[in-house]
């Protein structure tokens, strides 16, 4: 388990503190339209951090191809219909580009500094010209919404129970997820990003905002810089909302 990193709960527990059961229960959200609605039809996405296959399965029901990437194996046997790759996300070159890079379940927020910038890197290099980088980002009151929680309607309960400063910026965040059969938790740790802060990341991987794809935001279009003139410059686009 890496430090500041745990999980408990039945099954395997990857080493960020996942359990691999709760995810195979957990259902599909609104990633799957948001990610239909910013990509070309039939698009090769190459998901970063695909997990158990939640989101990996809804995509190829929606015709688009899809090479799933994750750094646990224990998740990457749960994933069917696919091509799948066993990596640390951070340190993958594949070689190859494609039409849409994915970033999502706020992994954009890893606590370690050179992790993130691994991360954007990484999406950099496998995005094809004219391609495009969808990132998940955590809510704006992800940190300062706490304790909060939310019963799920398939009879379940998400409980986000704290979120305190551990220095430089990181917060420890622990959460709880409450079956009426199986109770996880998972403690993470994870950097709160400002909307400026965030746009400030990307661009120093080579990235930036083309559009906010929805109201709260979380869901960002990016793109590579073409032009280092580029850097800063307000996009008229940029607020429109798909």
């Amino acid at each position: 388990m890496r430090h500041g990193y745990k999980g408990t709960g039945p099954g395997a527990i990857t080493p960020d503190g996942c359990a691999v059961e709760f995810y195979t229960r957990l259902p599909v959200g609104n990633e799957p339209d948001v990610v239909a609605a910013a990509a070309p039809a039939g698009a090769h996405i190459l998901e970063l951090g695909s997990g158990v296959g939640r989101v990996t399965h809804a995509l190829l029901e929606r015709g688009f191809t899809v090479t799933a990437v994750d750094e646990s194996a224990e998740m990457l046997e749960r994933v069917r219909g696919t091509r799948t790759i066993c990596s640390p996300i951070e340190h993958l070159d594949l070689g190859e580009t494609f039409d849409v890079v994915m970033l999502a379940s706020f992994l954009v927020h890893s606590g370690d500094v050179e992790v993130r910038r691994g991360l954007l890197r990484t999406c950099l290099r496998h995005v094809a010209d004219g391609g495009c980088v969808l990132i998940q980002r955590e809510g704006e009151d992800y940190h300062t919404n706490v304790p909060r929680e939310r019963v799920d309607p398939g009879g379940f309960t998400i409980r986000v129970a704290s979120a305190e400063p551990v220095g430089d910026g990181v917060h420890s965040v622990h959460a709880e997820f409450e079956f009426p059969d199986a109770v996880w938790t998972q403690t993470f740790l994870s950097r709160p990003l400002t909307r400026e802060q965030f746009e400030e990341a990307l661009a120093e991987a080579g990235l930036r905002v083309d559009r906010y794809l929805t109201e709260d935001r979380v869901w960002v279009r990016a793109v590579p810089i073409t032009d280092q003139g580029e850097e800063g410059k307000e996009d008229p686009g940029r607020e429109n909302l798909v």
